[in-house]
């Protein structure tokens, strides 16, 4: 790999650093947490180079979005797939009172969708 790659590219250690996912309790890092987003969340696609996962700056991005949403809103996985597949949001200062106006469309939507359901029965 070049130097260049390399610089541009982040090893799941260094994500974990970066996302504070890191436990000084335990001895291993949280890098199951991001194996794991990797399954649920199409938008992450790190680069596989002999056995080793390689994260560009988009995944990173997309990585403290989901974070976010999840960690910090309390969204539902469910919740965070519609977000991200329906916009393209930069977490910042700035667009959080956003993301906090869609997470809140959400939950009163789920709970729209919870009241016509219990009017069918």
């Amino acid at each position: 790999m070049t130097n260049k790659l390399k610089n541009s590219y982040k090893t799941i250690s260094e994500v974990v650093k970066l996302l504070n996912l890191e436990n000084p309790k335990k001895l291993n890092n949280q890098s199951h947490t991001i194996r794991y987003w990797e399954t649920q969340f199409k938008q992450i696609k790190p680069i596989k180079i002999n056995n080793r996962r390689y994260y560009d700056q988009k995944n990173v991005d997309t990585l403290l979005k989901i974070q976010y949403l999840l960690k910090k809103q309390g969204m539902t996985i469910a919740g965070v797939k519609k977000i991200l597949n329906n916009s393209n949001l930069k977490i910042d200062e700035n667009n959080k009172k956003i993301i906090s106006s869609l997470n809140i469309k959400y939950r009163l939507d789920k709970i729209n969708n919870l009241i016509k359901n219990l009017k069918k029965d």
